[in-house]
């Protein structure tokens, strides 16, 4: 920690010459990250594309994917410019006299998470929807074609780990250098850009990917009685499109926010309590969290004795988890000083170790995403109790299977939250009696949990590629039995790679939100001292008081917002697939043909349908989840907000994970079926399944991953405000009209938007579905029947 000391650019923090060149050494491990990236880029495109009909196959779902990527950036630009202008207008606090300036970075770097997100999730999707077709390419090989496919596809999803720890980091190490003391108030623009994009990215891409899987499903699978990706389904290309704009963009976008947020929480966090120290020691950590992604990315070998690819996985990230373990140590004991006198004098009659609290919850984090994937992994994996038992019931019906799978989530959703309260607290606890000490250990143990996001977004986006390559290989009809059942062993380890990361994303939107919720009450202290309040604890005391009907109602109001936003979303995927299904038994009727090969289904109109659905249905969630805050600050106060943000908090982790669990279970018991067991193929247990399948994918793909961006979206709205509800709300009467009436426009915005989506049919007529839906409450009855096989 020695050196000679520069002066800061901004706040009045000085960096020693030791501390600027940790944050330089950050920027340049983000740039060798991003340096592999693109050669690894090369190393998959490089691979064998197959044959010509899945080429086609392969252009279409890309050419899909991007038009509705690029439509749906259009309409977030909206969002964007609005945001960059309310951020300029919003107050800050005055350090040294640099507002203009902090106000202007605040905003610019809004604007540069926003853009890193939407790269992600693009440059993902782009990448998957080209790995596809080369990992079915490789499953045909008669020699090594299950640890070829294997290896693309995990090499893909690597190539996006490392854009996420490169951009994540390299973004916050830009904000350090040139803010330094201002950087944790323009980290809260960057995060919440970050957050935003993913928000919205994940939302309507969860919208668009169900509609068209439930809908191909429902009529495919149950009515026909065709394979999932048979090509004489209308739904197909845009179930495929679906998978790369939802499971690829949207979920890389949500990783990446996830990744960026828990690291400005860390920052903001260790700024407030070591100064330098604790600006600089959360970049140390995610470097380190760089290095292992570039080695956890390349141990994750199939072996020919694994049983399948999933141990490969779970093999690689437990040895990543352990070396991230021992790096963390290393740099702990070198980098921080013995005691905490070394930080100044403020800390001299602080007890305990620094290195041993920093080590302590970096592992504590660690552990709790090996703890997290493990847990995950038993209530989603085929080989579980769970899923059995969720197969076992299809045996009785759809009700039975549907049944099962909810317990399944309910359950899982407690032990989950249990082990997630456990992490936090025992963080919380390494911090003695310091609360802004023991909050940074929240923080860092989130930023120890990401150490390992390289794999873990290498995991996820494994997923969507191993379906997509499945579905590419069925229309093509050109692929053998080795290779099919080499995809098939591939979509199931992705179903449950996907279910474990949403569980460990869960986990860092909770450790995020715990952090920038210390953030938020650290706020309300710096916004009460400006304000003139002279006994400032007492005023924090008062206004965290629960027994307080204002925040009681907050925290209600909270929980609340939970439920409906879920509810929006899932009902959102219910009206767009409404309109895919009755399009997709008109083709069946109207065009005879398609059953025998002779006539081609029209696959675009299905994907305008999911696009055009997907664009306006994300428009209600995304206001509520930015105006609820506003309404409940301004309405009810800053102790009503901060009550709002601990109910979202805990109701969200029990939904999220219960969302996310069960629709994953749901779908590997069908694979379970599908596979042979209770009938397989063709039987009733099977359709029990499939219907089981149904419920679950807007559960798993759209409400339960919108949840993790939702809580840090509704925590970064109440900080970048709490400056101006603690001005408006302090005092006799002051600004009381101005703060209602902002509170009032807020609520009459959320009234309107959440009207105008319940006004939206749910079933429609053929003629309304070919429109993309949007015909009156009468048309349920005038459904056509189903058409058979």
């Amino acid at each position: 920690m020695s050196g000679t000391t520069l002066a800061a650019a901004g706040g009045g923090l000085s960096l020693t010459g030791a501390n600027l060149s940790y944050v330089i050494i950050a920027a340049v491990l983000a740039l060798v990250a991003l340096g592999f990236a693109a050669a690894l880029t090369r190393v998959v495109l490089a691979a064998g594309k197959g044959t010509t009909r899945m080429q086609e196959i392969s252009a279409a779902v890309q050419e899909g994917a991007s038009a509705y990527l690029l439509r749906q950036f259009r309409t977030l630009a909206i969002f964007v410019v609005i945001a960059v202008v309310l951020l300029f207008l919003l107050p800050v606090h005055d350090t040294e006299g640099n507002v203009l300036a902090v106000k202007i970075g605040r905003s610019a770097f809004f604007v540069v998470g926003a853009v890193f997100s939407a790269f992600i999730g693009g440059a993902g999707m782009a990448l998957a929807t080209r790995a596809n077709v080369r990992v079915a390419a490789a499953a045909r090989e008669a020699q090594g074609g299950r640890e070829a496919a294997m290896r693309v596809a995990f090499r893909t999803g690597g190539v996006v780990g490392f854009l996420t720890v490169g951009l994540g980091l390299f973004g916050a190490a830009l904000v350090v250098l040139i803010f330094r003391g201002d950087a944790p108030t323009v980290l809260e623009g960057f995060g919440f850009g970050a957050a935003l994009l993913a928000m919205f990215m994940r939302v309507g891409g969860g919208i668009f990917t169900k509609a068209a899987d439930v809908g191909a499903d429902l009529v495919g699978k149950v009515e026909q009685g065709i394979p999932e990706d048979d090509p004489r389904n209308a739904a197909t290309i845009a179930d495929n499109v679906g998978d790369n704009v939802g499971d690829c963009a949207g979920m890389a976008a949500d990783l990446f926010e996830s990744y960026a947020v828990t690291l400005v929480a860390a920052l903001i966090l260790g700024r407030a309590a070591f100064g330098a120290d604790g600006l600089v020691f959360p970049l140390i950590i995610s470097s380190i969290g760089a290095v292992i992604a570039l080695v956890g990315v390349f141990i994750t070998r199939l072996r020919p004795s694994d049983r399948n690819g999933l141990t490969a996985i779970n093999r690689a990230f437990y040895i990543s988890a352990a070396l991230a373990a021992v790096l963390v140590a290393i740099a702990s004991w070198l980098y921080l000083p013995a005691t905490f006198a070394g930080f100044g004098e403020e800390f001299a009659g602080t007890e305990g170790n620094p290195r041993f609290v920093a080590i302590g919850a970096v592992v504590i984090g660690i552990v709790l995403a090996a703890a997290i994937q493990a847990l995950t992994g038993y209530f989603t994996e085929t080989n579980r109790r769970p899923v059995q038992d969720i197969g076992k019931s299809s045996l009785t019906g759809p009700a039975t299977v549907v049944l099962a799978g909810i317990s399944v989530g309910l359950e899982s959703a407690v032990y989950s939250a249990l082990l997630i309260g456990a992490g936090v607290f025992g963080a919380f606890l390494l911090g003695g009696g310091s609360l802004t000490l023991s909050l940074f250990a929240v923080a860092l143990a989130g930023t120890g949990l990401l150490t390992t996001v390289g794999v873990i977004v290498a995991m996820d986006t494994f997923g969507p590629i191993s379906d997509n390559a499945q579905g590419v290989a069925e229309m093509s009809g050109e692929i053998d039995e080795a290779g099919a059942r080499t995809l098939t062993e591939l979509d199931a380890v992705g179903n449950t790679t996907k279910a474990i990361t949403k569980g460990i994303a869960i986990a860092t939107a909770v450790l995020a939100a715990t952090a920038l919720f210390g953030s938020y009450t650290d706020t309300l202290s710096t916004s009460y001292a400006d304000a003139g309040v002279k006994d400032v604890g007492a005023e924090i005391l008062g206004a965290l008081n629960v027994a307080n009907p204002r925040n009681l109602v907050g925290l209600i109001i909270g929980a609340a917002v939970v439920f409906l936003f879920s509810g929006l979303a899932i009902n959102a995927v219910s009206r767009s697939a409404g309109a895919v299904v009755m399009e997709v038994r008109r083709q069946f009727r109207e065009l005879p043909g398609i059953m025998d090969g002779s006539q081609r289904p029209e696959y675009g109109k299905v994907v305008d349908i999911c696009t055009r659905d997907a664009q306006r249905e994300l428009m209600t969630p995304g206001l509520l989840a930015i105006l609820a805050p506003i309404a409940v600050g301004f309405g009810l106060g800053p102790g009503a907000l901060a009550a709002y943000l601990a109910g979202a908090i805990g109701a969200g982790t029990l939904m999220a994970v219960f969302l996310a669990n069960s629709g994953g279970a749901w779908d590997n018991a069908k694979k379970l079926v599908e596979d042979g067991s209770f009938g397989g193929k063709g039987s009733e247990a099977h359709a029990a399944t499939v219907i089981g399948d149904t419920v679950g994918d807007p559960f798993k793909d759209t409400a339960g991953p919108a949840i993790n961006p939702l809580l840090k979206v509704m925590n970064l709205v109440s900080l970048l405000i709490a400056p101006a509800v603690v001005a408006w709300s302090v005092g006799t009467d002051k600004n009381t009209p101005l703060r209602i009436a902002v509170a009032v426009i807020a609520v009459v915005i959320v009234v309107a938007a959440v009207v105008f989506s319940k006004r939206k049919p749910v079933a429609m007529t053929d003629t309304d579905a070919g429109r993309g839906g949007d015909a009156g409450s009468d048309s349920a009855d005038q459904r056509p029947e189903p058409v058979n096989a």
